[in-house]
């Protein structure tokens, strides 16, 4: 679920206590139509209802939960890197999905250099003879040979930005990430030389480089 800048600030205002109409028209600067636009979708999505009289606006318990959690985890973060991140899987049989599911979530709750803030698992849907469905995973990372580790072995099809806006790497931080990228694609060419014979191996190498 993603939300507006607006719908965000609304969120923010309404963790401490619920509020009216009038009280978040007078603490954002948005007009009073777009207000009543975002409250309205807010209360569709399920996000906030409306409770009292005069009506008040009031933020769902399981979202101020899910904040303070994740607040509970940044105030002890020191990572510098926060993404959100796709993963998708797909098998022919729902229940290797759902355990291939199982053991990257307990692969990236292991990982050091990596801060779990919250792993949401999509409903699995079954596509022809496959079952497919993806991990919504947002994390922060260490430094960028942890951002390298996390691209290779999990492979997420989408990533996005949470902060900072702005991230410079130090030349050792950027030379031990491109240590790391050299030590999977090493990984990977002793792989293909131990499994395949030499007639697959051409073809591999041919498909690569042609």
């Amino acid at each position: 679920m993603r939300f507006s800048d607006e719908q965000k600030k609304i969120a923010i205002l309404l963790l401490n206590e619920p509020k009216t109409e009038e009280q978040l028209n007078k603490q954002l600067n948005i007009p009073f139509d777009r207000l009543m636009l975002e409250l309205k979708t807010m209360v569709k999505l399920n996000v906030i209802s409306k409770d009292g009289y005069p009506t008040k606006y009031k933020l769902k318990q399981d979202i101020i939960d899910e904040v303070q959690k994740r607040k509970e985890i940044s105030d002890k973060d020191a990572f510098r890197l926060r993404i959100r991140a796709i993963i998708e899987f797909k098998a022919i049989e729902e229940t290797l999905l759902k355990r291939h599911m199982g053991k990257i979530k307990e692969a990236l709750d292991k990982e050091k250099p990596f801060t779990i803030y919250d792993v949401k698992e999509a409903e699995i849907v079954e596509e022809g003879e496959m079952y497919s469905s993806f991990l919504e995973v947002n994390l922060s990372i260490k430094d960028y040979p942890s951002l390298i580790r996390f691209l290779f072995y999990y492979g997420p099809v989408n990533i996005e930005i949470i902060k900072p806006k702005k991230l410079e790497f130090n030349h050792f931080e950027f030379q031990e990430g491109l240590m790391e990228l050299a030590d999977i694609f090493q990984k990977y060419a002793d792989f293909f030389t131990k499994h395949l014979n030499k007639e697959e191996l051409n073809k591999f190498y041919d498909d690569i480089y042609k």
